[in-house]
């Protein structure tokens, strides 16, 4: 079906219009997943509240600003897929679905997340990337079980300290940010494996040598002077990542890695 077409189906309330859209939905599909990404829908297809043993659903990059509270139905939903959309806040009902283990929100207009959010103790992955936060959303430090987080390319500049709650958190992804400073909290999360800081305002890194479980840092495109100090066996993505992760030479104290740079650590006297 031509784009012009499936436009103007989106566009008409209509249920034949609909149709065309998502297919005469009568049956549960054998892969207990619907996909209708790309559709152009601008509400949402009712017929998918039928499949109540529904265990993926899609529907990325479409026109969607609100969803029915029918959705409360699909309670053995796992993967819920509302990326590219036109959503400016969370729909409650999102949060009664409460086996969802992935939720991606990307590329959204989202200010804020419900405090009911909390709800979801079975999610393990949120995608909020390129939306319109400022501030990170405190509810998120109540998803314990949380292994992945992407909150890239939105307006932060800190993080709270209550983030190092979640302790199954393996990977965090901050790229595109405002940080002007290493948020402190990450220093104190042992158990991280993949940290992106990539493309802020950060000059200078702390050492991340304690961090025992930590398997790729990404740093690129920061102002920084110094490339972050990292424990053997630690990938490092950034400016002087192939150079040797030593302590810059009289510089014993803090262990900043200022190496390979014609400027002085603020704790040493002995310039490089």
């Amino acid at each position: 079906m031509g784009n012009t077409v499936k436009a103007i189906a989106a566009f008409i309330p209509s249920e034949k219009c609909q149709k065309l859209l998502v297919g005469d939905l009568k049956e549960m599909p054998i892969d207990k997943m619907v996909d209708v990404s790309s559709s152009h829908l601008r509400r949402f297809p009712m017929p998918v509240c039928c499949f109540t043993e529904l265990v993926k659903l899609y529907l990325s990059d479409n026109n969607l600003s609100g969803l029915p509270p029918e959705l409360e139905q699909l309670q053995c939903l796992q993967i819920l897929a509302l990326d590219f959309n036109r959503f400016k806040e969370l729909p409650l009902v999102v949060c009664s679905l409460q086996q969802l283990s992935i939720l991606y929100l990307g590329n959204n207009r989202l200010q804020y997340l419900p405090w009911e959010l909390s709800l979801l103790k079975e999610l393990k992955c949120l995608w909020l990337e390129t939306n319109c936060f400022s501030h990170f959303p405190d509810v998120i430090c109540e998803l314990v079980n949380l292994k992945t987080l992407h909150v890239g390319y939105n307006q932060l500049k800190v993080l709270p300290p209550r983030l190092r709650r979640l302790r199954d958190l393996r990977s965090i992804w901050l790229c595109g940010n405002q940080f002007t400073a290493f948020p402190k909290v990450l220093l104190r999360m042992h158990f991280l494996d993949v940290i992106d800081v990539d493309r802020n305002h950060i000059r200078r890194f702390p050492s991340l040598t304690r961090l025992r479980g930590l398997k790729l840092v990404i740093y690129d495109h920061n102002p920084c002077v110094n490339a972050p100090r990292v424990a053997k066996g630690v990938r490092r993505v950034g400016r002087w990542a192939e150079t040797p992760p030593g302590p810059f030479p009289g510089c014993h104290q803090c262990g900043c890695g200022d190496f390979g740079l014609q400027v002085m650590c603020k704790h040493s006297e002995v310039g490089p």
